[in-house]
């Protein structure tokens, strides 16, 4: 792998302001010492990363250039697990009294959810990140945090 004058000055103009990411200045790094045709193990060696790590920059290089390396593409995020509607259904639970307790668990909300149809199997962590997303006043509604 040869970069070119531009790219290595680049590189070693971003190395020493330090004002990109700690992984694109890492990734300069690991660029600029495999550019003095040191063996992958070697370069890993001296930064703490595992050798594929290396590989995979120079394959990356090597496919699209220094863009490709340096900055990755956004990677596309998973889904919601609760679509609005759902979501609405949860929260309306929320405002609800649980039967025969005097406040909602995460837990017992998931299982009120499975219980209703609403979706065949949910996590009480699903249920509190939800719940954290609308950004509810738990004590206002009576939930509970339940222990793990």
């Amino acid at each position: 792998m040869k970069l070119s004058d531009e790219e290595r000055r680049a590189l070693t103009d971003m190395t020493r302001k330090g004002v990109s990411s700690a992984r694109v200045i890492t990734r300069a790094r690991l660029l600029l010492l495999s550019d003095q045709e040191l063996l992958d193990r070697d370069v890993a060696e001296r930064h703490g990363v595992n050798p594929a790590t290396v590989a995979s920059i120079r394959h990356k290089y090597a496919e699209g250039g220094l863009q490709a390396v340096l900055y990755e593409k956004a990677r596309p995020k998973q889904p919601p697990k609760l679509n609005p509607q759902q979501t609405a259904i949860l929260i309306a639970e929320v405002c609800s009294t649980p039967a025969g307790r005097e406040t909602w668990t995460m837990q017992l909300l998931a299982d009120r959810l499975v219980t209703l149809g609403v979706v065949d199997r949910i996590s009480d962590e699903t249920v509190r990140r939800t719940l954290k997303k609308t950004r509810l006043n738990r004590g206002r509604f009576n939930v509970g945090v339940s222990p793990r």
